[in-house]
């Protein structure tokens, strides 16, 4: 059986358990390290007092058991420190502890076409099953910098620019320092996320960029408000 990790300054553990009891029977289950899944709960408490079985949320099925049953499956994909994927592409930058934040690339163990994963605009009309399914595939590659100083932050952030200026999806290799680990967080407003860790390095493969968003990046009079309203403006 698989033993959830709760995290402290929330919620109980003894509060949070049936989620052990509703997830349980899945046969992937065993395939998880204990130490890389997590449960954090909402300060409100809602999705505790429901557990999943009263629609106190008014959704017709419990967005946490959903996102829950998802993340588990993809993370036996994850039972390595280095993953290979194609990037959608996609970047992660966070915002707590600013002005040092995470950045990083998002890939998911995945060799195909992945541009859907990060197009929210090609989302609409697909089962809420799928769009769990591939965003609980992407992983969070994690590399601390200041928001001032990424000129000066190194190869990781370098090659996490790339992909961010790249117009398809990209070849990527995370080394990271730890298996990847995630949450279950009980809250039902919450997006669907996958795992994350800590990158040691990271190898990009070729990426083509935008010739429009190239040359904007490169026009050291132009603001980033400019060149975003301007880029909006040609459909970029």
């Amino acid at each position: 059986m698989l033993k959830l990790g709760f995290s402290k300054g929330h919620k109980s553990a003894s509060s949070n358990v049936w989620l052990l009891g509703v997830l349980d029977d899945a046969k992937f289950l065993g395939e998880i390290a204990e130490d890389q899944v997590l449960v954090k709960a909402s300060r409100s408490g809602l999705c505790v007092a429901c557990k999943g079985a009263r629609a106190l949320c008014g959704e017709a099925r419990c967005p946490i058991i959903v996102r829950a049953n998802f993340f588990l499956r993809s993370m036996p994909l994850m039972r390595s420190e280095d993953i290979y994927g194609a990037s959608p592409p996609s970047v992660f930058i966070g915002r707590m502890g600013y002005p040092y934040v995470y950045a990083g690339p998002l890939v998911p163990p995945v060799v195909d076409d992945t541009s859907v994963y990060d197009l929210p605009e090609y989302w609409f009309g697909k089962p809420i099953d799928e769009i769990v399914g591939f965003r609980s595939l992407l992983i969070r590659g994690k590399h601390r910098v200041h928001v001032q100083k990424f000129e000066e932050a190194g190869k990781i952030i370098e090659k996490t620019r790339e992909l961010a200026l790249a117009v398809k999806p990209v070849d990527v290799e995370l080394l990271l320092k730890k298996k990847p680990r995630g949450y279950i967080i009980l809250d039902d407003e919450v997006q669907p996320f996958g795992p994350s860790a800590p990158l040691r390095d990271l190898r990009v493969g070729n990426v083509k960029w935008d010739h429009q968003i190239e040359k904007v990046y490169y026009d050291g009079d132009l603001k980033a408000s400019e060149a975003v309203l301007e880029l909006y403006n040609r459909g970029v």
